[in-house]
């Protein structure tokens, strides 16, 4: 456990800064208490950093690019969500389904649930396949095809040492089809 913490204290913080930071600015363009949500699916991509350790071998935080899906329902608030971590010794793939929260005409925040379904030793969300929650935050950029994300995939029992939580932090950029 404290491995975790002085990890969070070193690097994670900078992880965490950087997604509050993001919310903050979109947060703080909000127009309407009547806002559609964010429309478009996209497909895109970036890099995701973990932020927890585990206490077993080749259980230590992992930086990886990811591609992330998003399936929109226009007239529901849910997507289908599903990000594919690939680095270090391993592939993790997380399908969720979210409910999503308009912020504005460009922006929704959103809350997921799902499953990590990990390969190989190393990922940023543990090593181990188990149940996730995964809030985040869609920003459609005005007059362009473009969508911002990030989000944090929290992973119950990801770790196959010690059983613990696994957290990352990943933010990208897609193309809204």
């Amino acid at each position: 456990m404290n491995k975790r913490i002085a990890y969070l204290s070193k690097g994670g913080l900078s992880a965490i800064g950087s997604f509050a930071l993001v919310a903050g600015l979109i947060l703080s363009n909000s127009t309407s208490a009547t806002a559609q949500a964010a429309y478009g699916s996209y497909l895109g991509g970036g890099p995701a950093f973990g932020v927890t350790n585990g206490d077993g071998l080749n259980e230590d935080s992992n930086t990886s690019g990811f591609f992330a899906v998003r399936y929109k329902f226009l007239k529901a608030p849910i997507s289908l969500r599903t990000q594919v971590l690939i680095g270090g010794n391993g592939v993790a793939v997380v399908p969720t389904v979210s409910y999503d929260i308009p912020i504005n005409w460009q922006a929704d925040a959103y809350i997921g649930a799902g499953a990590s379904i990990v390969r190989g030793d190393k990922t940023p969300i543990g090593n181990k396949g188990s149940f996730v929650i995964q809030p985040g935050i869609d920003y459609a950029l005005p007059n362009t095809s473009l969508s911002l994300f990030t989000n944090a995939i929290i992973s119950f029992d990801g770790y196959e040492s010690d059983n613990g939580t696994a957290v990352s932090i990943q933010g990208g950029a897609g193309l809204r089809f």
